[in-house]
């Protein structure tokens, strides 16, 4: 027989399977011999109480009675000389895309504007030393998008658990540890990202499809408003039945190059503010009350929101046991991020502290028009970058200095290798965002012991927390409102927020495609 419980336990006794079952049997009013096997579902953490606990939900199965073992099996035929359908952009919902075109038996070809992972990973090295920048190799272009080399976080809010389940289980199937099919909030972490990215590329590949790296698009070819392909920087035609554009939300000259081609976008809502960090103990004893964090405990992580003057103001991409990196595409700019490696056992805790930003906010919107919103995002960079105007460095203030209005004397250590400068980010950014951040850090402070403090810093500027554009398509049919076979899709599109939305939107296109290819 089988039952699915909810079980409370302690963290130590959650983390050893002999001590879960004992607890399971007692709960259950059986003995631990009547039990066949167990299957944990989910596991949370319910830190609301002094004394922490772990929310498990299980399948158990007791007197004789076994599960059935299926393995999900992933059979890619070979589409060497199936139909090609262009992919532009070999983030998740690219490399998704492809996967998914291939079960249906179409050919992708995915075009790639930076280097392969291995490439990737000197690139990203060069610019943590504050060497060089490339600006189509780094943390925001390359094999596997952003989230390759920052974090790798699997949280979705996505409904589609279906497609959500496919995401999580192709990324087990190519290295993913097992835990990310039961966390709450699962997590592959920057280290083991980018061998399982490259073993989804080796599955491509194998099936025949193709992948081309620093292989820039510059142009589409539309005839009578129907896509037929792509043109690449090097003059070079591509030609497909169906173009999925997947570039990400920091692929800026595509926007350019559809607004001068009048192919219609839309300004939409986002977000901008700064990066926090405090000592990771900091948020451990806060979130679990503590001194010391329990060794069977992750590294605490925090969610804080609040409305500042009818506008939101909230942590984003909160990283526990993390760093802070450089986020950048092009010279003279400074954007930061956040990442965390698999066992998250960095001494530093940091996230974004972004304040909404509405279409209304836009300067200059009679001059830019729909662009308007990604020129706020360069100049804001830009200024970050005049403000500390050493390569990478990045204008820096104690937290509690930026909501006093005081300069900062000194600067506590950061995990941000690059390097900081001092600078006064209450007085250089603009108002309606410095203003709001200095009212809602204050209130966190009063949420969270120690989050307001000198040892606590502020890093800027966290500018590319979603689109600032969405690319219209169709409800039904995820086409373009006015290009016929052009399917706009993840987060450069504006129809996702992080790597499992991002891939399951690029497998609806796929899905979409295919479904036409077979009529």
């Amino acid at each position: 027989m089988k039952k699915e419980i909810n079980i409370k336990l302690l963290p130590q006794t959650a983390s050893i399977k002999e001590a879960y079952t004992k607890e399971i049997a007692k709960k259950l009013k059986m003995k631990i011999s009547d039990i066949s096997e167990i299957e944990v579902l989910k596991r949370s953490i319910d830190a609301r109480k002094k004394n922490v606990q772990i929310m498990m939900r299980a399948n158990v199965w007791y007197d004789g009675e076994k599960p059935q073992k299926i393995e999900e099996e992933f059979k890619f035929q070979n589409v060497a000389n199936k139909e090609p359908v262009i992919v532009v952009g070999a983030g998740p919902a690219g490399l998704f895309a492809a996967l998914k075109l291939i079960e249906q038996g179409l050919k992708p070809i995915v075009i790639e504007r930076g280097s392969s992972v291995e490439t990737r990973k000197k690139d990203v090295a060069l610019i943590n030393r504050n060497k060089l920048m490339n600006t189509e190799s780094n943390y925001c272009f390359g094999e596997g998008g952003a989230g390759t080399f920052s974090d790798g976080k699997l949280f979705t809010r996505s409904k589609k658990r279906g497609n959500a389940n496919f995401v999580l289980d192709i990324l087990k199937m190519h290295g993913a540890n097992q835990n990310i099919l039961t966390e709450a909030h699962p997590h592959i972490g920057s280290n083991m990202l980018p061998q399982i990215i490259v073993n989804i590329r080796k599955t491509i590949l194998q099936a025949g499809a193709e992948i081309h790296f620093n292989t820039k698009v510059s142009n589409f070819i539309i005839k009578n408003n129907e896509i037929s392909g792509v043109v690449t920087k090097n003059g070079d035609k591509i030609i497909g039945k169906s173009v999925i554009l997947a570039t990400g939300h920091s692929a800026r000259d595509i926007y350019e190059l559809m607004h001068s081609k009048k192919i219609r976008i839309e300004s939409k809502p986002f977000a901008m503010g700064v990066r926090v960090e405090h000592q990771q103990a900091v948020i451990d004893s806060a979130q679990y009350n503590c001194k010391t964090r329990n060794e069977y405990l992750p590294p605490a992580n925090y969610s804080l929101v609040t409305q500042v003057k009818s506008r939101g103001v909230y942590s984003f991409c909160m990283c526990p046991g993390g760093t802070i990196v450089p986020a950048a595409t092009n010279q003279n700019q400074i954007v930061v991020n956040g990442m965390s490696p698999s066992k998250r056992n960095s001494e530093f805790a940091n996230s974004g502290i972004v304040v909404e930003i509405r279409k209304q906010d836009f300067p200059r919107k009679e001059k830019f028009g729909v662009l308007a919103g990604l020129k706020f995002q360069e100049y804001l960079e830009k200024l970050a970058f005049k403000n500390a105007n050493n390569g990478l460095t990045a204008p820096a203030q104690t937290v509690s200095d930026f909501v006093n209005n005081k300069h900062s004397q000194s600067l506590p250590k950061t995990s941000y290798n690059p390097g900081v400068v001092s600078s006064d980010l209450h007085q250089w950014l603009p108002s309606h965002i410095g203003k709001r951040l200095q009212t809602a850090l204050s209130m966190f402070g009063n949420k969270i012991k120690g989050f307001n403090s000198n040892q606590a810093i502020i890093l800027g500027v966290e500018s590319r927390t979603s689109s600032p554009v969405r690319i219209p398509r169709d409800k039904e049919t995820l086409e373009h409102l006015e290009v016929k076979n052009l399917y706009p899709c993840g987060e450069g599109a504006g129809y996702a927020g992080g790597i499992i939305s991002a891939a399951i939107d690029g497998i609806r296109c796929a899905e979409k495609i295919g479904m036409l290819h077979k009529n």
